[in-house]
């Protein structure tokens, strides 16, 4: 479709530069062009079969009017069939020869070839709609000029014709054409209006679309559910997050669906009622009973719409929360404050205890006795600790890029994992499956050994607090499956499934689902891990339980098969 002139009348006086305004002006554009054509086809058809009438019956009609109705029929038929919408613009082009023009012609002969009382004169108001709707306003006063020479050029051969007097002739001329003009001018600039004003429109609901769509995106990805209710305790919307702390299974929802369904809401139903009832919003700390994920303890605020005009009354929406979260921000904050004092704290020990570190070496080469020798060495071996634990905290409170690898050493997995297994079953008196068969040859892995403790006894920690307790319930697997591959510690249980808010935040510090953990756990395990080139990672995968596949949670740690620098350097050479 070619481009719209400047002042064509579907535009109005203006150019459209934006493409979403040019798009929706040429869909209505497209729509009237076509409305007209047909228009056209059906009244060809009507003055064809007319003609034909005429032809058989009138026997002073002349057969050159059947073929001019035959011939407007064609031309208006192929035009509606093969031409494309196209603009008229201001000058008399193609597409205005096409349409308007052959009006125009096969209109006026009719005119001059008419028998008895038939006038076809009327007919040509339809070119100068035609003219003032699709073309500028030039294009619809130049129509209607033509129209009005055409009428006096008939007026004055029906003069010579019936040699009668030509005054009647030439005023019924004159007025029929100030009406074409007045037509065209009052078409066109309605056409301009209602074009404007549609387009206007367009544009409008264009916008509310976008903002409905972003309202609806900002609202599905918010952590906090949101509910919208009526005052029938109708919920008309639900974003996931209130889907999910409601109980719901990670499905698509009814979209709309009562309050009541479930009576364990009803604590929510009641706060609900409340804000109808008071057209005010209410704030509560209700609990919720799931099957599945046991007792959830909930933050509900409620706000009330204005009220809707079709509906009379506003509309109830419900701002959830899980109280874990806001208790996780809060003692994140507390944490944060005693972890920078931590790190304070330890950094003053730090000179104290070198202090007594050679204090205790100068000592023991004074010392011959052995009951005095071992004392000192006590105090060495507890002094060696006490730095190790102030190293850890400082650890944990600088940036995981500052953290140095060269603590690590080459260490043999399946020996010392077998070996901290042990000990922690002996201790803990809790059953640990490993896999069969254990690896018999040396598995070696660039880490702490120390860490490596700490990391193995954290995950064993977890998977006792939360396994069935059966036989298998724990499993530990060491693979690797091929030489050049890093090997993977798997500490495996048969708990629950997590929720996705745990999930989400698993490896955050100072966020856990048990109240009395600090939730650093498992995130100095995985900074750990980080700080020798390793990865821990989790996720919901079967394992061989009393010779069946059960689902289970599988919390994994993949170890770097060499020194950090060494792997560098080994990728490096392959690459080159």
């Amino acid at each position: 479709m070619r481009e719209p002139p400047e002042t064509a009348s579907w535009f109005g006086s203006t150019v459209l530069n934006a493409n979403v305004s040019q798009a929706l002006a040429a869909s209505e554009f497209e729509r009237l062009w076509r409305a007209f054509m047909t228009a056209r086809v059906t009244l060809g058809l009507v003055l064809l079969v007319l003609q034909a009438g005429l032809t058989f019956t009138a026997s002073t009609h002349h057969s050159l009017s059947l073929i001019i109705a035959g011939m407007y029929f064609t031309a208006a038929l192929a035009v509606r069939l093969k031409s494309q919408p196209q603009y008229m613009g201001h000058t008399f082009n193609a597409q205005w020869l096409r349409t308007v023009g052959v009006d125009l012609m096969a209109f006026s002969a009719l005119q001059v070839l008419q028998s008895g009382n038939v006038n076809y004169a009327l007919l040509l108001t339809l070119p100068v709609l035609m003219a003032a709707i699709l073309g500028s306003l030039i294009m619809a006063m130049g129509t209607a000029a033509g129209v009005t020479l055409l009428l006096f050029a008939h007026a004055f051969w029906m003069s010579l014709e019936l040699s009668t007097e030509t005054t009647s002739l030439v005023v019924q001329a004159a007025l029929t054409g100030a009406g074409c003009f007045a037509i065209s001018f009052m078409a066109n600039q309605l056409a301009t209006r209602l074009a404007s004003v549609e387009r206007k429109a367009q544009h409008t609901q264009l916008a509310v679309t976008v903002q409905r769509q972003v309202n609806e995106l900002v609202i599905a990805t918010l952590n906090e559910g949101v509910l919208v209710v009526d005052d029938l305790l109708w919920v008309r919307s639900a974003n996931p997050a209130a889907l999910a702390l409601l109980g719901f299974a990670p499905q698509p929802s009814p979209r709309v669906w009562q309050l009541t369904e479930q009576t364990q809401w009803q604590a929510l139903v009641e706060v609900v009622q409340l804000s109808h009832q008071t057209l005010h919003g209410q704030q509560a700390d209700l609990s919720f009973q799931h099957t599945d994920h046991g007792p959830r303890h909930l933050r509900v605020r409620t706000q009330i719409t204005p009220p809707l005009p079709e509906h009379g009354k506003g509309l109830c929406v419900v701002f959830m929360q899980d109280q874990r979260e806001i208790q996780a921000r809060v003692r994140s904050e507390k944490l944060a404050s005693m972890g920078r004092m931590s790190a304070a704290v330890a950094h003053e020990i730090r000179n104290p205890l070198a202090a007594i570190v050679q204090a205790n070496a100068l000592l023991a080469e004074d010392l011959k006795e052995a009951s005095q020798l071992r004392m000192t060495e006590m105090i060495r071996q507890n002094a060696q600790r006490l730095e190790k634990i102030v190293r850890d905290v400082l650890h944990l409170a600088h940036a995981p890029q500052h953290a140095q690898a060269d603590s690590g050493a080459m260490l043999n997995l399946a020996e010392d994992v077998l070996r901290i297994c042990r000990d922690w079953q002996r201790q803990n008196s809790t059953p640990v499956t490993l896999s069969d068969p254990w690896p018999q040859q040396p598995v070696t892995a660039w880490f702490d050994a120390e860490h490596l403790r700490r990391i193995v006894v954290n995950l064993l920690d977890n998977a006792r607090r939360f396994c069935s307790g059966n036989a298998d319930a724990i499993q530990v697997n060491l693979e690797r499956l091929q030489p050049q591959q890093n090997i993977t510690l798997t500490v495996w249980s048969d708990g629950k499934p997590l929720e996705p808010a745990v999930e989400q935040h698993l490896f955050e510090p100072f966020f856990s689902s048990d109240s009395r953990s600090s939730g650093l756990g498992l995130y100095i395990c995985r900074e750990l891990c980080q700080s020798h080139g390793a990865s821990m990672s989790y996720e919901r995968k079967p394992l061989r339980s009393k010779q069946q596949s059960q689902v289970g949670n599988a919390f994994s740690v993949s170890f770097c098969a060499m020194p950090p620098e060494s792997a560098s350097i080994s990728q490096t050479t392959s690459a080159a």
